[in-house]
């Protein structure tokens, strides 16, 4: 049964965690068939309405995890369990890379390796809207799963908008801290996705070699008051580099 949070409208709350717990049953195996229950049955299941369930369902067609054939039911798609990508935000939470890049449903780890204090290069104060006389940290963490390194983050963020950031804060999360501590959350990026040849660090970082390329994902990320909040630049071994989309077509 679904049950709802304090301060979390009802509505919002279930649908939400329809998926997430399909998702999960998905990723299981549960579902031999590649087949979903149909509407009614998973509303017995879940104790929720019909619409709820239409709703999650609606959802999770438009992301392309299942499709509906009339007259047939409701289908997983095999591409998306065979594709499943290390990136997988999930709507309603902050676009921080320890919510929302899991691997077998597991969070990275973080390794700090740099916190440093640092005057804006001329291309940060464009991006990030500062004067000369700002100041930025530089945050500089090796991302893991399960002890195996996959990217390297390094983010620049004006001291003026968390003038309090400590070493125990960016050993966890900085965007949940935000959230959880200053009641801002970071919910836009623009973020540019390619790949270059890696650099003698991502060689000795990520154990890639001299020969194989990094995949690079940078821009910026934006609080929800619209404040442009860091810079970020991740550079990942190649092998994680996969991100899934969804086109439809409307005649």
């Amino acid at each position: 049964m679904i049950q709802a949070k304090r301060g979390v409208p009802m509505a919002e709350l279930i649908y939400k965690q329809i998926i997430a717990d399909l998702k999960k049953r998905i990723f299981s195996g549960e579902f031999k068939e590649m087949r979903l229950p149909d509407e009614r049955t998973l509303a017995l299941e879940y104790e929720v309405s019909r619409s709820s369930i239409k709703r999650a369902l609606t959802r999770m067609a438009s992301d392309g995890i299942i499709f509906k054939k009339r007259g047939s039911g409701t289908f997983i798609n095999p591409l998306y369990l065979k594709n499943e990508s290390v990136f997988n935000y999930e709507e309603g939470k902050n676009l921080g890379v320890t919510d929302n890049f899991k691997m077998n449903g597991q969070k990275p780890q973080i390794k700090v390796l740099e916190f440093e204090v640092e005057k804006p290069t001329e291309e940060l104060q464009r991006d990030l809207f500062l004067k000369p006389t700002d100041f930025v940290y530089k945050i500089v963490r090796l991302r893991l799963f399960e002890n195996e390194p996959f990217m390297i983050e390094t983010g620049y963020i004006p001291i003026k908008l968390v003038p309090d950031l400590t070493p125990k804060i960016i050993s966890g999360s900085i965007f949940n801290y935000m959230q959880n501590e200053q009641n801002l959350s970071v919910t836009k990026s623009f973020l540019s996705v390619f790949a270059e040849p890696s650099t003698t660090r991502d060689q000795e970082l990520l154990g890639l070699k001299d020969t194989e390329p990094a995949g690079i994902m940078e821009g910026i990320f934006f609080l929800d008051n619209g404040t442009p909040f860091e810079f970020s630049s991740m550079r990942f071994h190649y092998r994680y580099l996969k991100f899934n989309t969804f086109v439809s077509v409307e005649n």
